[in-house]
């Protein structure tokens, strides 16, 4: 199998769950944390819709340097209503989509860097970028979103298996 298959396979799976729990934050509601060292609930949720695009950046750029004036405009910000944030999200995904569908295998193997000011943060081959630092950390940043929802009283989807909300036969892939 071709990584770029294996990738929009797992793209196409983590995209379900995501979207649902994405359609459940509570607007009003994005200056929420639940403490002061947390990310505010706009900024969390936006991120995590935001992520699949870092695909598409992952493949289209040789780096990115978040520290750069150029930078300041792959930053998230958090927006208002929950069709912004699916609109973010499935725009995101699209974005991967078609850069996985345009690339190789071959270019996945070259190296990818994310910078700060000049600094190399990481350097790793651009499928295991992909792999870490956005499908790991998106599923990483939605499990933080799920206590969130749960602390809000919204209710917590199915992912990977039943929630406390959804019993196994809300688990869709």
């Amino acid at each position: 199998m071709k990584l770029t298959d294996l990738f929009l396979d797992q793209l196409q799976r983590e995209s379900a769950g995501t979207r649902r729990t994405l359609e459940r934050v509570p607007e009003g509601r994005n200056d929420w944390k639940p403490h002061e060292k947390s990310m505010l609930l706009g900024y969390l949720a936006a991120l995590v819709a935001h992520m699949p695009s870092w695909i598409a950046l992952m493949i289209n750029l040789d780096a990115l340097d978040l520290g750069s004036p150029d930078g300041s405009k792959f930053r998230t910000h958090a927006v208002a209503t929950n069709r912004e944030l699916l609109q973010l999200f499935d725009e995101s995904v699209v974005k991967a989509r078609e850069a996985l569908s345009n690339t190789t295998d071959e270019h996945l193997m070259t190296p990818w860097k994310l910078m700060m000011g000049g600094h190399v943060l990481d350097e790793q081959p651009r499928y295991v970028m992909i792999r870490d630092g956005m499908f790991s950390h998106m599923a990483h940043h939605r499990g933080q979103l799920t206590v969130y929802l749960r602390l809000n009283d919204a209710p917590v989807p199915a992912i990977y298996g039943p929630s406390a909300d959804e019993g196994p036969s809300s688990v869709k892939s």
